[in-house]
């Protein structure tokens, strides 16, 4: 599909201008981990990073998520790569209750100035898109919504190394679910679904430290030329906006670590043998 006419779609269904998808793309790729005893002691090791920057409610967000995994799942080195994941509001004006929240085909309509028909063939273009990627999109019971209070539980799990798990089950609830993501109790459902506690959920949707970490990420992606997500940027080297195939992504994946690699050699090996160390501690 041409790349103007997949930045046509993103304006549309996303309701507002999203990324520029046409011109030379670079992509990069990355995964987080859920933080266990292992992972603590990984995290001790140098990692090329790989910051994205997403929205919940982003069809292409999801999409290049699922690409983006099917090329790490290729990658031989992806343990020496690490992931944070980070907010970007594409439409912060939506209400959490806009008119017409229960059809999304009649609110992108209403919105952008396009016939019904029209806002419904473009649906079922990107709903085709994802089933290549293997998602299910039901757009046909999709409730839009604003998508600040997802970013803030996303923000909270990010402390607790739960940032890729809540991204994964905020966007299977929006998009084939049906999820209302305003609704404090389907947020405090999600957020017991991926571990955290309704305690957490609370903090989450109240404490406005989450809240000003969901602007902050957003003003750096500005800052960094983001004008949409998904929004990857790698090593600080390579930026991308906009979903690509694992194909292309593992390409530039292995190109961008290579260089990585050869700033941050690995520590030199060490054949073990028969030694002595102070205090007359001899091992063999």
């Amino acid at each position: 599909m041409p790349n103007k006419t997949l930045a046509l779609i993103a304006a549309f269904l996303l309701t507002l201008i999203v990324a520029d998808l046409s011109g030379e793309r670079r992509t990069i790729i990355g995964i987080n981990e859920k933080k266990d005893n292992d992972t603590v002691k990984k995290e001790t090791q140098k990692k090329m990073k790989i910051e994205i920057w997403s929205d919940v409610m982003c069809p292409f967000c999801y999409i290049g998520k699922r690409n983006f995994e099917a090329a790490l799942a290729q990658f031989p080195d992806r343990e020496n790569i690490a992931v944070e994941w980070k907010s970007f509001q594409l439409d912060p004006s939506i209400p959490e209750v806009p008119q017409h929240q229960e059809n999304i085909y009649q609110f992108v309509a209403a919105r952008k100035g396009i016939s019904y028909e029209r806002s419904v063939g473009m649906h079922e273009q990107v709903a085709r898109m994802a089933k290549d990627a293997g998602l299910e999109y039901h757009f046909d019971k999709m409730l839009v919504t604003n998508s600040l209070k997802a970013h803030r539980l996303i923000q909270l799990a990010k402390t607790k190394g739960l940032g890729e798990y809540a991204e994964e089950r905020l966007f299977y609830a929006y998009f084939t679910e049906g999820k209302d993501l305003s609704d404090d109790a389907v947020l405090t459902e999600l957020g017991n679904d991926i571990g955290l506690t309704n305690a957490d959920v609370k903090e989450a949707l109240t404490n406005p430290v989450f809240q000003h970490q969901v602007e902050a990420d957003g003003a750096e992606a500005n800052s960094l030329g983001a004008k949409g997500v998904p929004f990857f940027v790698i090593d600080r080297k390579y930026a991308i906006a906009g979903a690509q195939s694992g194909a292309e992504m593992l390409k530039v994946l292995q190109t961008a670590y290579a260089e990585w690699k050869k700033d941050n050699p690995a520590p030199f090996q060490v054949a073990e043998g028969a030694t002595c160390t102070p205090g007359n501690e001899c091992t063999h």
